[in-house]
């Protein structure tokens, strides 16, 4: 197997520290050759400047929300109480004045005196986990180290709760201090060498855990799933007839291809959300003491066209019902059912046809429901439903205004090379001809490109260009079924799916092979890196973002191992056929002519290592036939893969912008 940059590999090696200067080098030339670099970066600034707000989190009177106003580089949580006064609980900045350090997660205790909150830094998301006295503002525990991706479950009165912590390098093999999580029982104020391991011990290294205790505190739910499978095992305790220490564990579910999760009612049922025998989602009830799914009982049954997404349970009300949130081909709706029955009663008014960003409710019960949405032309803004009146209003907008350019947004369908009809969203200013286009998709882990305000999508379409995003196989915008058609050895559908919708673009006018451009990260950063090694005549230029692109190494490195049951492992040779197949790494040969590509990695990423991105980079870089198509690297130190201060988020989108209009041909 040939493998010509390994070297690259090795970031602390002064010769791989040499390259990397040399690669600094070749994109500053590149940048300074970009005229509307400038242009879009000012744009983009302008466009962010609308802030975000998020859905409140109800506990009695008093609610949690997060919100980050124009001129703020993060998201700030504050509070506000019955009285309705507003209270800053977490601003990063305050934490941090070098924008550094993001708060991953935070969960309050179910009366609303406490906050457990994770914060990480410089992109590392290696979070620490602290608690917080809400009505006094000072921390009362904490830190707790390796509590990445950590949920949190309260138990009532907030002096305890459970958690997911990995076990201290000392303990695990090399190299597998990213696995072995375990579920742990913490009481506030004994040290962390005192937590109660509970579950865990003995089990699949890269199992992810996920814990939840019923409003009441009766009920104890974990559920384990092997790194991101979409499917996962369940057991429940009745932590009143056992100790929270040691929680007598009853399977609910154990080695079933389908991902279920239980909610326990204020009125006593269990509600199921699962994929078990119904692939776009169902919602079924039972009793706590009857959890076998041979006793589920349909209440909201799979619907053919559409993938329930989430519910809530309004019950303040002479007829109680449940929300259920869809997602048809991406876009949002919400429907009315009957608690009893689940008969359909009505649907939820919603602002327009764009993306609902969860349904929450107030744990003890009511008549109110929340939920966010965007689209593609307009900001976050929380909604309010009453169910009472079947009235959906404005319970708060994005703190910042912002002009937003005229834009159309068509929704098209094309058909892949298998013949299977895939969707796409193209947004663009009136007119017709064909113009510069950025076709942008992701094709995995069941994430659905849904519609959404962005900066990057304005300012390109109002430049003049247009923006088109594809619902490709490895989604979920048809459902699990649509994921799997796009995972382990059918990944090459994705691939042909972007390569259709390139040639649907071109076939209709809207662009050329020599105005297209694709733009992918992580996942999509895989997808745009196979693409251009597979269909380098359809594509002009390459935004390549935070990829994996070395499809034999990738388990050895960062999360790697987590995704093997997405992609297919190496060490499996029928599985490593797959993987070799498409890798884009060594797909590159010498003589071709490449799409101009840049590649762009983090220092910090503890996700993807920047190693994929640096070995393609010096692959492409010898191979390319063309000296009008160059090949670059922009490297940036102390982010990561995930949250980021806002100005260097409105630089990097500048930054690829600027790269897909000059080899687009793309004047301002």
């Amino acid at each position: 197997m040939p493998d010509p940059y390994r070297w690259l590999e090795e970031p602390e090696q002064p010769e791989v520290k040499e390259w990397l200067e040399a690669q600094g080098e070749l994109f500053a030339k590149e940048m300074a050759a970009s005229p509307n670099r400038e242009a879009f970066r000012d744009r983009i600034a302008e466009l962010v400047r609308s802030g975000t707000i998020g859905a409140p989190v109800w506990r009695g009177d008093r609610h949690f929300f997060m919100r980050r106003t124009p001129d703020q580089e993060h998201a700030v949580l504050y509070t506000v109480d019955a009285e309705g006064n507003e209270t800053t609980l977490l601003d990063p900045i305050a934490m941090d004045a070098s924008g550094l350090t993001t708060v991953d997660s935070w969960q309050p205790d179910k009366e609303g005196r406490r906050l457990a909150y994770q914060i990480s830094v410089g992109g590392d998301e290696e979070s620490l986990l602290y608690v917080l006295d809400v009505a006094g503002g000072e921390r009362v525990d904490g830190p707790i180290d390796r509590c990445r991706y950590s949920p949190i479950a309260w138990l009532p009165g907030g002096e305890a709760f459970y958690y997911v912590r990995r076990l201290a390098p000392a303990d695990v093999p090399a190299g597998e201090e990213q696995y072995h999580r375990r579920v742990y029982l913490h009481r506030l104020g004994t040290p962390v060498e005192q937590d109660v391991l509970v579950f865990g011990e003995g089990r699949e290294k890269t199992n992810y855990y996920g814990v939840g205790v019923s409003r009441d505190g009766r009920w104890l739910s974990i559920s384990a799933s092997r790194g991101t499978a979409p499917r996962n095992d369940l057991w429940v305790a009745d932590l009143s007839a056992s100790s929270p220490d040691a929680p007598a564990l009853t399977v609910v579910q154990e080695g079933v291809d389908a991902q279920t999760m239980l909610s326990f009612g204020r009125d006593g049922r269990v509600y199921v959300y699962t994929d078990r025998e119904a692939r776009r989602g169902r919602v079924c009830v039972t009793s706590p003491d009857r959890l076998d799914p041979e006793n589920w009982r349909d209440l909201v049954p799979e619907d053919e066209e559409a993938v329930l997404s989430d519910f809530a349970i309004l019950d303040d009300l002479d007829r109680p019902v449940m929300l259920i949130g869809w997602t048809r081909h991406a876009i949002s709706e919400i429907s009315v059912h009957d608690l009893a029955t689940g008969e359909k009663v009505g649907r939820v008014p919603t602002p327009g046809l764009g993306t609902i960003g969860g349904i929450t409710e107030r744990p003890e019960g009511g008549y109110e429901a929340w939920f966010g949405y965007t689209d593609n032309t307009t900001p976050s803004s929380i909604q309010r439903y009453d169910a009472r009146t079947g009235e959906t209003t404005l319970w708060a907008a994005s703190p910042g205004a912002v002009e937003v350019p005229q834009v159309t947004t068509e929704r098209v369908v094309y058909r892949s090379a298998d013949g299977t009809e895939v969707h796409m969203i193209v947004v663009s200013k009136p007119g017709a001809g064909p113009r510069p286009t950025i076709l942008y998709g992701y094709g995995g882990f069941s994430v659905s490109m849904a519609p959404g305000f962005s900066a990057t999508t304005l300012a390109w379409v109002e430049a003049g260009g247009v923006y088109a995003v594809a619902q490709l196989r490895g989604g979920a915008e048809q459902g699990e079924e649509w994921h799997r058609a796009g995972m382990l050895g059918k990944k090459q559908n994705v691939f042909d799916d972007l390569h259709a919708a390139a040639e649907h673009l071109i076939a209709t006018g809207v662009t050329t092979p020599g105005q297209l451009a694709i733009s992918g990260g992580s996942n999509g950063g895989l997808l745009v890196g196979a693409a251009l090694t597979q269909r380098p005549d359809l594509y002009a230029a390459v935004a390549c973002s935070a990829p994996l692109l070395d499809m034999v190494r990738y388990e050895k490195f960062g999360l790697g191992a987590t995704w093997n049951v997405e992609y297919g492992s190496a060490d499996v040779p029928e599985e490593f056929a797959w993987l070799w197949d498409y890798s884009p790494y060594h797909r590159v040969r010498e003589g071709v002519r490449y799409p101009a590509t840049l590649l762009v990695v983090f220092g910090s990423d503890t996700r993807v290592h920047p190693l994929h991105a640096w070995k393609m980079c010096a692959a492409l870089q010898h191979a390319q036939a063309a000296d009008d198509r160059p090949i670059v690297l922009r490297n940036e130190n102390e982010v990561g893969h995930g949250a980021r201060a806002v100005s260097r988020s409105v630089q990097l989108m500048a930054d690829q912008l600027a790269f897909l209009a000059r080899h687009t041909g793309l004047s301002s």
